[in-house]
């Protein structure tokens, strides 16, 4: 199988924080830059955060720069998504993708389910 499953996901309170996992399956992703993407309903999908295959560069949009950590461990097989801080509108589905390149970029080729995340009192 080539297979990347997120976990982590679940109901929180404003303010309160999660951790995010994409684990990797048939294929270990050492040499490609992974991106999380969240889809709320009636959205778009957005490009959340990237990191590069080394974890050495890394990269945020905006509206969660500051609040959310990307990191990785090879090792492991795995990219985690530490999102502290949350808001109502984190609220969505968060997806990880592989992108078939060392660096970050627009691109992915291997998406995982989906994890959702609720914000919310």
């Amino acid at each position: 199988q080539l297979q990347l499953v997120e976990s982590g996901g679940g109901l929180v309170q404003p303010g309160g924080s999660l951790r995010l996992s994409c684990a990797a399956s048939g294929f270990t992703l050492d040499y490609y830059a992974i991106g999380w993407f969240r889809q709320a309903p009636g959205k778009e999908r957005e490009g959340v955060s990237c990191i590069s295959s080394s974890g050495g560069s890394t990269n945020y949009a905006d509206s969660v720069k500051g609040r959310f950590t990307i990191s990785r461990d090879n090792a492991k097989n795995t990219v985690y998504l530490q999102m502290n801080s949350l808001k109502p509108e984190d609220t969505a589905i968060y997806y990880c993708a592989a992108r078939w390149a060392t660096t970050c970029g627009p691109s992915a080729v291997l998406w995982g389910q989906g994890t959702q995340v609720t914000v919310s009192s």
